[in-house]
């Protein structure tokens, strides 16, 4: 259920404590353990028919009955564990899906480590998914249990004028799992407005690769293709060779263009250049000096997908004149921009921010023709219980490859 509010509140068992909100009480995704729990989140168009872009508070009951295993941070930075905790139901116009895969992302770093100022503790991190409904919430048309489908991590609400021009990814109503609400670590997960963000898996797909393209495949695939107007023969400079810049490395060798990574790590690079990456550069103090002599003078597109002060610095130094810049990596701490460069060398700074469920298909023929191949980029899968310590490895650096939990 939604209800309108302006304040977010946990109680005891038995009580709840709101300020300036109307609720009524229904089946919901339950958001704590033993205890009551009020989550606050932006959304629209709600179960209850809230207009789009009001504060809402989604208030779950966690029961004895229906447990499921999930991932549970109970405090920022701290190790999170694994707990039993309730099955979330499905809310009119949203579904429950049994999650098969889900990717370990650095973006779940980031939110655990309290850089999300919509987390709201306890919280069950996760947001790269796919799986098969278990449950369909009532006026969902289309979709039936046992439909096996993937998400991207921005669930648009469809209704705003963002979702009517068809940039879902902006959406200003956004509810992503993992950060808004609790997310896929864990054997369920909810996901609202179903009919707008659901996307249908071939047949030939299996889950683990469906599970990357949500977040790091699918932003790479709008970041490179759509965003970046990456074209054949252009150079192109992939700064991080995590899962965002290594899908970013496939993807633009994919469109034809020569692509030179950049990253700390050896077998990240190693790994680049078995995806496409005609160049790898250690990143090191001579990095821009280095790309400058490979693209004689500059490259035409530089991409920061990591997150870095540095990286930007190092990333707009290396473009020649009319270059383009794609930030796609997170910057928590922000960053400084030498404004009279991008002014006197007309560059251009490009932001990007996921891909709207609608884009999809262009994407799924070129993976269902083998010309992109994001299987290749699983390194690695683990279980629920191993994601604790899998977490806090991201803390000394992105590991080479995509991890994906299998619950």
């Amino acid at each position: 259920m939604w209800a309108r509010c302006s304040a977010v509140a946990v109680a005891e068992p038995g009580v709840v404590f709101l300020r300036g909100v109307s609720v009524v009480l229904g089946g919901g995704l339950a958001g704590g353990v033993g205890r009551y729990r009020v989550r606050g989140s932006r959304c629209g168009g709600g179960g209850g028919g809230d207009s789009p872009g009001v504060w809402g508070l989604r208030v779950g009951i966690v029961g004895e009955d229906g447990a499921m295993r999930a991932v549970v941070v109970e405090e920022f930075g701290v190790l999170p564990s694994v707990q039993d905790v309730a099955v979330p139901e499905a809310d009119p116009g949203g579904v429950v899906l049994r999650v098969e895969a889900t990717g370990l992302c650095r973006s779940d770093w980031h939110g655990w480590q309290g850089h999300d100022s919509d987390i709201v503790l306890p919280h069950v991190p996760g947001h790269e998914l796919a799986g098969t409904i278990a449950a369909v919430g009532a006026g969902v048309a289309g979709w039936k249990v046992g439909d096996r489908v993937t998400t991207p991590f921005i669930c648009a609400c469809g209704n705003c004028e963002q979702c009517l021009e068809g940039n879902q990814q902006v959406c200003p109503n956004q509810l992503q799992p993992g950060f808004n609400y609790w997310g896929s670590f864990a054997e369920y997960v909810a996901l609202p407005f179903a009919e707008v963000n659901l996307i249908r898996l071939p047949e030939t797909m299996d889950f683990d690769t469906a599970a990357g393209l949500g977040c790091r495949f699918a932003t790479s695939f709008r970041a490179v293709r759509q965003v970046g107007r990456v074209a054949a023969g252009e150079d192109v400079v992939i700064f991080g060779c995590g899962g965002v810049g290594l899908s970013a490395v496939m993807i633009a060798a994919a469109l034809g263009a020569r692509v030179i990574a950049v990253d700390t790590n050896p077998a990240a690079l190693e790994l680049a250049r078995s995806y496409g990456a005609a160049d790898t550069v250690q990143a090191s103090s001579d990095v821009v000096q280095e790309i400058l002599e490979l693209t004689g003078g500059g490259a035409r597109v530089t991409m920061d997908a990591l997150g870095s002060n540095a990286i930007v610095q190092d990333a707009l130094r290396s473009l020649r004149p009319r270059g383009r810049h794609l930030q796609v990596g997170l910057l928590p701490d922000g960053v400084q921009l030498d404004v009279s460069r991008l002014i006197g060398q007309e560059l251009e700074w490009l932001g990007s921010h996921g891909m709207p469920a609608h884009a999809y298909p262009e994407m799924l023929d070129l993976v269902a023709s083998g010309n992109l191949k994001p299987q290749d980029l699983i390194t690695r899968t683990i279980s629920l219980d191993e994601v604790p310590a899998a977490l806090d490895e991201l803390t000394a650096g992105t590991p080479a490859g995509v991890t994906v939990i299998r619950p």
